[in-house]
């Protein structure tokens, strides 16, 4: 032969996958290989072409490839093929390793082809490939277990999950992606004990004898249950055993950002980097908090921290659109949609796209974009965004089904309480039933400045200004937060107390100089004090205050 096939395999264990696919072409139109004729031979050295093309995300190419593979092997008689088609594991690849070419793994090469409609989210396609495949390795349940979650099929993608778990127990994104599709933390451990063959058990202790990893099932379940003081206890007595663990501490800090303790998860989510500087999961959602707390500064330093790391992922694009928000919001917009281009399954582009559809005044797409998120997995954040987006566009029936929902969904959550009050308080005749929920919003957590500010407007709807300043500088006494002194503030000009306005606008700036509704506010207020109308030069600039005030208590959850 003018090329050896050894050579390839060596570069392909190298990772030398340009010169790999180079020789490839060579080894495949050889005249020796023509010559012999051989069909054995043609799929071996398409095989080895595959998965050099395959490596250089050639998928086009590498499905191609492979079914000529495939195609030759058919013609193989059969008592002489050498043909295996039980499964291997990917980690002993019949075209890497140069001892096992002798035999094709047909079923190897299905997954592969599978693989490479997978990674051009042809899904339909993959999951037909596999379809052939009836004895599967760990790697090949993975994804088909991944398959069936993106084409809906919930049930299916629950088998192969739970499959992967008898197969190998520590496949945490199983034990997540069935907490996720609703299975319970007693189901998840019970697929874990049983060995592969279903046939006997094993005991829990052999498996983790330390509890570890029940706990952390435990969590994940409480997680997707939005049983969030539960995953934050548990998560916690994980830290204590592994205390610099990069995964629990992001997790962690996902949950924190969740139930509106941003400081806590921007303190985590610093830690996490001062850990491991190169991570890119979950700092888009990093990104939201520094937006929310106006700390462009950081916000700038994260952006281009993980533009040199890696430019291409979708965590990037979505910081980058909340970085591009207040300087140009077209090109925030597109930044959050090629989030999604790169991948359709990331939720905080579709949360993002929707907040900044919202803020454009097109409720009706915004409301799609918050619907493609809940599909994918439902939150605080989806809901709040559908129900904002069905109000801005007169749906209030669906608002309120909305609400509820949420509010059936987290029982115990005080903002899915004040998600209903917000809709009652939206017409004029559901102002007392609104009153009613931010109040039990506030008995079931008391430091919930959101429900208190929320109070406070419906009290100002109703012209009970001297109600909302009582009930503010409460809260003001016991929670010296910058959204207080905005709204009272706002209060204070809008009947004319102009000098108590500039006092608790200076308050909210010293707390955080970049306060966007406080810079806005004082600068409205400084017209007024001089006599001139501030509406003269743009009339809405006193909505856009209450938005983003309205904006930073809403995005507590994101």
């Amino acid at each position: 032969m003018d090329v050896p096939k050894d050579q390839i395999a060596t570069l392909m264990e190298h990772g030398l996958y340009d010169s790999a696919e180079m020789l490839g072409c060579f080894l495949v139109s050889s005249s020796t290989v023509s010559a012999e004729a051989s069909p054995h031979l043609k799929a071996e050295t398409l095989i080895l072409l595959g998965d050099a093309l395959f490596h250089q995300r050639e998928y086009r190419r590498a499905i191609h490839t492979y079914k000529q593979a495939l195609h030759h092997c058919a013609r193989i008689p059969k008592q002489s093929s050498g043909i295996s088609r039980s499964s291997l594991s990917l980690s002993t690849r019949s075209s890497v390793n140069a001892s096992s070419l002798s035999a094709i793994n047909e079923n190897e090469v299905r997954f592969k082809i599978a693989s490479s409609h997978f990674a051009l989210s042809e899904t339909k396609a993959a999951i037909a490939e596999m379809e052939s495949v009836k004895t599967r390795s760990l790697e090949m349940n993975i994804l088909m277990a991944k398959l069936h979650r993106n084409s809906g099929y919930n049930r299916g993608a629950i088998a192969f999950y739970k499959e992967c778990l008898r197969q190998c127990p520590y496949v945490l994104e199983a034990i997540v992606g069935l907490a996720e599709l609703g299975a319970t933390a007693k189901d998840i451990i019970s697929a874990f004990t049983q060995t592969s063959s279903r046939s006997t058990k094993v005991s829990l202790d052999q498996i983790d004898p330390t509890r570890w990893l029940q706990r952390y099932v435990e969590a994940q379940c409480c997680v997707a249950s939005h049983a969030y003081k539960g995953a934050l206890e548990l998560f916690a007595e994980l830290l204590q055993r592994f205390p610099n663990n990069v995964h629990l501490l992001t997790e962690t800090a996902k949950v924190e950002a969740i139930i509106g303790k941003n400081d806590e998860a921007i303190m985590r989510f610093e830690k996490v980097r001062s850990i491991d500087p190169y991570t890119l999961t979950c700092m888009d959602e990093y990104a939201m908090l520094l937006q929310m707390k106006c700390d462009y500064s950081r916000l700038n330093k994260l952006v281009h921290d993980l533009l040199s790391i890696d430019h291409t992922r979708a965590e990037v694009f979505v910081a980058l659109s909340v970085l591009w928000e207040r300087k140009d919001p077209r090109t925030a917009l597109s930044y959050a949609e090629k989030s999604i281009r790169v991948d359709e399954r990331h939720i905080p582009g579709y949360i993002v796209k929707g907040n900044f559809l919202l803020l454009a005044k097109r409720p009706e797409a915004a409301a799609i974009a918050f619907r493609a998120a809940q599909n994918l997995r439902s939150d605080l954040r989806s809901y709040q965004g559908l129900v904002h987006s069905y109000l801005a566009f007169g749906k209030t029936k669906e608002a309120l089904y909305t609400a509820r929902e949420a509010m059936n969904a987290m029982p115990h959550s005080a903002k899915a309480l004040k998600l209903v009050g917000d809709v009652h308080a939206n017409t004029s005749s559901g102002r007392e039933k609104a009153k009613k929920f931010y109040e039990s919003a506030l008995r079931l957590e008391p430091g919930y400045l959101g429900a208190a500010i929320a109070l406070a407007d419906l009290h100002l709807m109703e012209g009970r200004n001297g109600d909302a300043v009582s009930l503010l500088e409460r809260y003001l006494k016991d929670w010296a937060d910058e959204s207080l002194h905005v709204k009272l503030a706002q209060v204070f000009a809008a009947t004319n107390m102009l000098q108590d306005a500039l006092s608790h606008y200076q308050a909210a700036l010293r707390i955080n100089p970049q306060n966007e509704a406080a810079k806005k506010g004082l600068d409205r207020l400084e017209k007024q004090m001089k006599g001139i109308d501030p509406d003269a030069a743009d009339e809405n600039d006193e909505n856009d205050v209450e938005d983003v005030d309205g904006d930073t208590e809403e995005a507590e959850l994101m």
